[in-house]
Formats: structure tokens, sequence, C-alpha cells
């Protein structure tokens, strides 16, 4: 992981109009200054596939060349550069580009590069010297992107780190942010700017496949197993907020079980304030998120099914349209938590907190870290199986939440151990998930029931939702043994 650099923020207007008086920009003066980007593709966009950014940049009578390959969402990292341009605004300068690679196939597309789209601001810059060998600049910007005659308004801050360390930049954000509200941004000019142009709607994303391998330490794979869960957040966040796609906020969920099933995982490697200060911050928003999934399911998956059991009840009419409406009041207060000055400090300080995790020496490598965590989830997950044989619906919901969790570091841990035996693991791990959320769905579904039909107006549905539990449970216990009969990949590669 290279070393961080950069931080951009988002920002209202009011709120810009207002950063001038904050006290860490009293006693500084800014520079105020035109700034015109340009960016270049090819007619059928490789570079934005290739996640290659090429564009230049107007400062005044200056005139700047970048290339660079498309940085981690809101922190831009090192290698970053650009270079003075002598030529004419649109002749393209590749000779320092330091990769070997890459400038050569930029000139192998030369010829087919074109304007892509533009970023016009009005940058006001700033430099901080909050103590003795930090300085940051700081600089607003404001005004539009423009593409095919599609505008965009721009209105973010960013904060770089001239000297110093990573440290003394979220500092300074963090203070900002008590102040201001102002919310870590994800998504960069140029993806942005490729939206605008391709009049691209929010799409879902998916969590992202996780790079670690067996040289680093657990806590340099915890940093960066943390920072993919933040990064599929918050990929997912505007859509949360601007769509009705129920989709949006299942993967929400789902990156914020994932990251904190990885705060469960290293919990024996890290500092106990982290895990007290940030695991209930993430559980509580988890929490309003799920209500807002439970009823987000039952009307799209069990609804219909009751529907379809009982065409001519009226007690299913009443049950739509109370589901419908917390739908509607649920998918509101998702919105308004996605929208909080508290997630956005959450975001920005546990991204401060994680960067700043102590590195322990080689004797904590992850290789020799994995085989004892999945030995831990694996001997819980089989506890629980047993109990959830003999139990009822809470033993099985538990038996769920484990398995979801050796699920999770499978899939963390997976680099680690190539091969079919996971692969086999995984998918016999993933079948018997899928039917312990069908159980879940509809002990949830009974359960909401009781609230929206309470007493003997709910009962007809209710048991009818119990038959559907009753028939699954043979399936289960087959999909139970299949599992068991996997052997454990981790000792056996």
């Amino acid at each position: 992981m290279g070393i961080e650099t950069a931080l951009n923020l988002s920002l209202t207007p009011g709120v810009a109009s207002r950063l001038a008086r904050h006290p860490l920009l009293t006693d500084a003066k800014p520079m105020r200054e035109k700034v015109t980007s340009t960016y270049y593709d090819t007619p059928d966009l490789r570079l934005q596939r290739e996640s290659v950014v090429v564009s230049d940049r107007k400062r005044g009578s200056t005139r700047l060349s970048s290339v660079s390959r498309l940085a981690q969402s809101g922190i831009r990292q090192a290698g970053h550069r650009e270079w003075p341009l002598a030529g004419a605004p649109g002749e393209l300068d590749f000779s320092h580009v330091a990769d070997h690679g890459l400038r050569q196939w930029l000139e192998s597309v030369r010829e087919d590069l074109r304007p892509a789209f533009t970023t016009s601001v009005t940058r006001s810059a700033w430099l901080l010297e909050p103590r003795a060998g930090v300085r940051i600049e700081l600089a607003l910007d404001r005004g539009w992107i423009e593409a095919e005659g599609r505008r965009q308004p721009i209105c973010e801050l960013g904060l770089e780190l001239l000297s110093g360390g990573v440290a003394d930049l979220f500092s300074a954000a963090g203070e900002l942010q008590s102040d201001l509200s102002l919310h870590p941004e994800t998504t960069s000019l140029s993806q942005r700017g490729y939206r605008v142009l391709s009049e691209q709607s929010l799409q879902v994303v998916k969590a992202p496949p996780v790079v670690i391998d067996a040289e680093m330490t657990a806590i340099g794979a915890f940093r960066t197993i943390a920072r993919s869960c933040v990064k599929h957040l918050q990929s997912n966040e505007q859509g949360v907020r601007e769509s009705d796609n129920p989709e949006f906020v299942h993967q929400a969920r789902v990156a914020i079980r994932r990251l904190r099933s990885a705060i469960r995982v290293w919990k024996p490697l890290l500092p106990e304030e982290f895990v007290s200060n940030f695991d209930p911050l993430w559980q509580t928003l988890a929490r309003q998120l799920g209500e807002t999934r439970n009823w987000d399911v039952f009307v799209g998956d069990t609804l219909p099914a009751i529907a379809a059991a009982f065409p001519a009840c009226g007690e299913v009419d009443r049950l739509s349209h109370y589901a419908r409406r917390r739908c509607t009041i649920n998918r509101q207060a998702a919105r308004s938590a996605l929208k909080s000055v508290d997630y956005s400090r959450l975001l920005l300080e546990f991204t401060a907190a994680v960067l700043a995790l102590p590195v322990e020496g080689e004797a904590r490598r992850v290789d020799a870290f994995a085989p004892r965590c999945l030995d831990k989830r694996a001997k819980q997950v089989r506890h629980l199986a047993d109990e959830a044989l003999q139990g009822d619906a809470t033993a099985r919901h538990s038996l769920r939440v484990a398995y979801k969790r050796l699920r999770y570091a499978l899939e963390f841990f997976a680099p680690l151990f190539p091969g079919e035996l996971l692969r086999h693991y995984h998918v016999a791990a993933s079948g018997l998930q899928e039917l312990l959320g069908r159980l879940n769905d509809l002990a949830v579904a009974t359960e909401l029931i009781s609230e929206a039909l309470p007493g003997e107006h709910g009962d007809v549905l209710r048991c009818w939702l119990a038959g559907q539990t009753d028939s699954l449970l043979p399936e289960f216990v087959v999909a139970l043994n299949d599992f068991h009969g996997h052997a454990v990949p981790w000792r056996n590669q």
C-alpha cells in the first residue's frame, strides 16, 4: 500500500461559504486561481477500462500534464506526477511516464485520444502550518464537470500533505470536520466525469476481491481489508441516499458486516481502545440498515408468496399496506443515517485510526495468523451446528451468524490458500449460508407479521410460515452434513 498524501472531502455551497472563517484558516491568506482540466480517452473509452487517467491542466499561464493509474477512492497514493507542457493544447507528452509498459501502451493509442470531458473550477488555496514541520495545502474547488453539453457541479475540499505525517493530515481534516459538515469523497473527478459523459445511472457495487499476500504482517492485512470494506460501503452510499433500489441498502449492510467480521477476526491483535470505540458505532449503523433490509426482503420476496397462497384474504391486504408503509419509513431512516454528520465523522476517524495502527514484527505474519483464526471459527460452527439440529429458529440464527463470520474469514484469507480445496469448501459454506438465510427470512417474516397483524389476526399467516420452515428443515440437515464432509483446506495445502 502506498503512502497517502491527500484527502478529498465534499461539502455544500453553504458550508463552503463559511470555510474561510474557520480558526485553522483565519491566519492564512488564500491564493485564488482558475483551474481547467481536460481529460482524454479514446472513442471506445479504452483508458477508462484500463483505469488510466490522462489529463492536462491549465493553472493561470501554466499548463501541466498528468498520467496516473486510478487511485483508491478518496485518498490519492504516492506516485501521482505532473510535468509542464510546452506544446499547444492537446499535444500530449508521455515521455515522463516512468512505467515503460504504460508509456508504450499510451503511445500505441495516442492517435485515438480525444478530449472526453473537462472540469473547470475556481480554486481557493491556503497553506496550513498547524505545528512545526507540518505543511498542508488546503484547496477549495467550486465549479463544474462538463461533457457532451451536460454539467455536474463540483464543490469539494482537498488537503494535500506537503510535509509531516499522515496523522497530521487526518488531524487537520478532523479539526475542520468538528465545525463544518464535510464528507469523505470516494469518487474521483475522473470517475464523476465518465458518469456525466455516459449519463450513467448509479450502479450497485458488490464487495471487490481483497488482495493480501503471505508476506504481509497480520495488521497490514487487516488494514487492507478494513479499507476495502469501507470503500465497498461508500461505493453504495449515494445509491442508499438517492435510489429506491433495495440492493444499495443490501450491499451497504454487507460491507458493514464484513468490516465487523474483520474486526472480530483481528481482535486479539488490535488495541482494545480501537475495538471498543469503533465496533459499537458500526453495529449501530448496521442495525439501522438492517431494519430497512428486513422490510425490503419481506415486501420483495415473502409478501408475494403469501399473496399467492392466500389470494382472497383481507388480512393480506392489510399486511401489504402496513409493510409498504414501513419500507418507506425505514428507507428514509437509512438515508438520514448515511447523510448524518455522525456517519461522515465515523468514516474519517475510522480510516485515520486504521492507518495509525501499530506495525508489529515479522513474528506476526498473516500466513501464521490465518489458520488459527479459521480453526477457531470452524470449531464454533461445529458446536453451534449440533445445537441447531436440536434447536429452534434462535439456534439456527446463531449458527447462521457463525457461518457468515467463517465465510467472510475464508474470503479474507483466500489469497493465502490457492487451490481447489478452499474453493469447494467455500462453495459448500456459501450454499449452507444461503439455506440458513431462507430459514432466517421466514423467522423474521413471522416477527414482522406479528407486528403488522398482532394477536389472532395473523395466526393463519404465521402457521403457513411455520409450514414453510418445516419443509426446509430436511434440506438443511443434508446441507449441513455435506458441508461437514469437506476437508478443512487450510490444514491440507
